[in-house]
């Protein structure tokens, strides 16, 4: 069942969301049990909506639903098929009103198939991780996932004693009972469903000394790491320093890596955090220039999150480019080195890509990213340093916890820098063949 209306997402992430309501604020009460994999939960939602609603979706993914509630109410009538639960309240809610939704839900979690693979909730060896970019929110907990559908989040999460529990913000306190711990965290800043996380592990905290800027920069990692996680880990308190003085203010309170101990096929950022595998806790170049990567989300992602999936690369470019940035910042190659580098390896690929809507087939084609570099690379050659950063800084400070658009970028460029600023990043956006880089 879907809503009946579609949105540019549904191309991308088929049957995700309904747009006819949005989420301001999700209460999630879970318990996790890692034997067996077990979780139970209760979900409040605050929502508003846009029409007037006879029924209306969530997505959840594989898990039993116990009650539905709506407005303190008993729904009408409830019904789970494959990923939407579909609700009928008691009495028609009008347009734009708010209204609470409460789920109450049980089951064996498992990551949630989609057009680029599984994604969400996933077991360890020891603990477990939520990974939900684009899809895999609904594996564990009921929701509207959207990407433009922001909404605050609180978290009150019970795991078994000697298990840490993270999640997107800073823990306010615990209770503990004989065989369990209570974590109870702070409301988090706005964010998209698929940056919400849950990560449970025997960790221990590694703090990293500031390096010129006051943000708190952390890991956490199991007792045997440790050491290891400083050292390959120290490098990101010079790298939040540095962002902050290209990107402006870090956008959220904290900043954590949480590194597994398994390996992990690939890093990915959350809002306030980043997930690494333990084949990551190295030094060389292949492996920072990915924490640089995941640390760059924070602002080009995680505060300010594109409306629709076919912008990737507002994400993907911006955080390759950040790689670039940090290896001439630390001694590596300049950026115009990576830039010429992967402009000659791209020139020699199809030229069958259309940055600003790829596909979803190539949403997370490593084209996608370079290309998104190389866009903003040779906007910075056309237009100078000066002007450059600060369009960068007047991006993630205009638009912050917000969501955005490819028209957006080139409405801000035209804004501060002019018309044909935005226009010389036409052909990098909107042609299939590469552009030359300018000299």
């Amino acid at each position: 069942m879907t809503s009946g209306r579609r949105t540019p997402n549904d191309v991308y992430v088929p049957g995700h969301g309904d747009p006819r309501f949005g989420v301001e604020h999700y209460r999630l009460v879970l318990t996790c049990t890692l034997e067996g994999n077990q979780l139970s939960g209760r979900a409040t939602l605050t929502a508003r909506s846009v029409e007037r609603l006879d029924r209306f979706e969530l997505d959840l993914f594989g898990l039993r639903v116990h009650k539905v509630r709506v407005d303190g109410q008993p729904a009408a009538k409830y019904d789970l098929r494959r990923h939407k639960l579909v609700v009928r309240p008691r009495a028609t809610i009008p347009a734009d009103t708010p209204f609470t939704v409460e789920v109450s839900y049980a089951g064996s979690p498992r990551p949630m198939p989609g057009p680029d693979g599984e994604a969400g909730w996933e077991e360890l060896a020891d603990g477990l991780i939520v990974a939900s970019q684009p899809h895999g929110a609904p594996s564990w907990f009921p929701c509207n996932d959207r990407p433009d559908d922001k909404a605050t989040y609180e978290f009150e999460v019970t795991a078994p004693q000697g298990y840490t529990v993270l999640t997107n913000s800073s823990s306010t306190g615990q209770r503990r009972r004989a065989s369990s711990t209570t974590w109870q965290f702070e409301p988090t800043a706005p964010m998209a469903t698929y940056l919400a996380t849950l990560q449970v592990g025997r960790y221990v905290q590694v703090d990293h000394p500031p390096a010129g800027s006051d943000v708190p920069v952390r890991s956490w990692c199991v007792p045997g790491r440790a050491a290891a996680v400083t050292q390959a880990f120290g490098g990101q308190p010079a790298m939040m320093s540095f962002f902050e003085s290209r990107f402006g203010d870090y956008p959220f309170s904290a900043y954590s890596a949480v590194v597994t101990d398994d390996d992990l096929e690939i890093p990915l950022e959350a809002q306030g955090l980043s997930i690494f595998g333990a084949n990551l806790v190295r030094r060389d170049w292949s492996a920072q220039r990915l924490i640089a990567h995941e640390l760059a989300h924070q602002w080009f992602g995680n505060s300010v999150t594109i409306r629709h999936w076919r912008d990737i690369w507002l994400h993907e470019g911006f955080a390759c480019y950040a790689e670039w940035l940090w290896s001439e910042e630390s001694g590596g190659e300049s950026a115009d080195a990576h830039a010429r580098s992967h402009h000659r390896r791209l020139s020699g690929l199809r030229q069958d890509l259309v940055l600003v809507d790829p596909g979803p087939d190539l949403m997370f084609d490593d084209r996608v990213y370079k290309r998104g570099a190389l866009a903003l690379h040779a906007l910075r050659g056309h237009v100078g340093d000066e002007a450059f950063f600060g369009l960068l800084r007047a991006w993630t400070t205009r638009h912050a916890h917000g969501s955005v658009t490819t028209e957006d970028f080139a409405a801000l460029v035209t804004d501060l820098i002019g018309a044909p600023a935005a226009a010389s990043m036409e052909p990098w956006l909107n042609d299939p063949t590469l552009p030359p880089l300018p000299g």
